[in-house]
């Protein structure tokens, strides 16, 4: 037999897979719900996505209060990185939405396309990650945590011994996990 190649969908995973198998039980309701999570799941990549091409194109949007033009004119103007990644260990890593390190100030800004109540928690953690990779002590740096989310911005100036909690547990459990791996070899 010689099977269709469908090249087309390569890599691309469909939302009645037989990986994600669940689907089959679920009733009307249930699968109306994760559908409309799923697709707004992919929105909000989409729109990551744009916002990463126009802040790394330097294209301004319209001023207005809506999100995405928000965040992306911010971006712009604090002349910010799309999309960086921060590592300290194979472990302990992650990409921040936007950021920049600049007259001693460290901004990191995220885009939310949800609507499920936010935390801070993950600013902290890449701010704890830029010290890390970078050899920064939170007490002698600014830090400005952004948050862009249903037209609203949300501002946090984290204390610098939160950032340092945040390290330490970086550096403690990154030692636990390389022991642990190193056992179970």
């Amino acid at each position: 037999m010689i099977f269709n190649k469908h090249s087309e969908l390569a890599g691309q995973h469909a939302y009645l897979s037989a990986s994600k198998h669940h689907w089959v039980n679920y009733d009307d309701e249930k699968f109306d719900r994760t559908l409309r999570t799923a697709l707004a799941a992919q929105r909000g990549t989409d729109m990551h996505d744009l916002a990463h091409r126009m802040i790394k194109l330097r294209v301004k949007m319209e001023r207005t209060t809506a999100t995405l033009n928000q965040y992306v004119n911010d971006c712009i103007g604090f002349k910010m990185v799309p999309e960086q990644l921060l590592v300290y260990s194979f472990n302990a890593f992650g990409t921040a939405d936007a950021i920049s390190f600049r007259d001693n100030v460290l901004r990191i800004f995220d885009l939310k396309t949800g609507i499920n109540p936010t935390s801070f928690r993950q600013l902290c953690i890449y701010a704890a990650f830029f010290c890390l990779e970078y050899g920064y002590k939170p007490e002698e740096i600014e830090i400005d945590l952004r948050i862009y989310q249903s037209d609203e911005v949300k501002q946090y100036t984290p204390e610098p011994e939160e950032i340092r909690f945040i390290m330490s547990q970086t550096v403690k459990y990154d030692s636990v996990i390389d022991v642990v791996r190193k056992e179970e070899l």
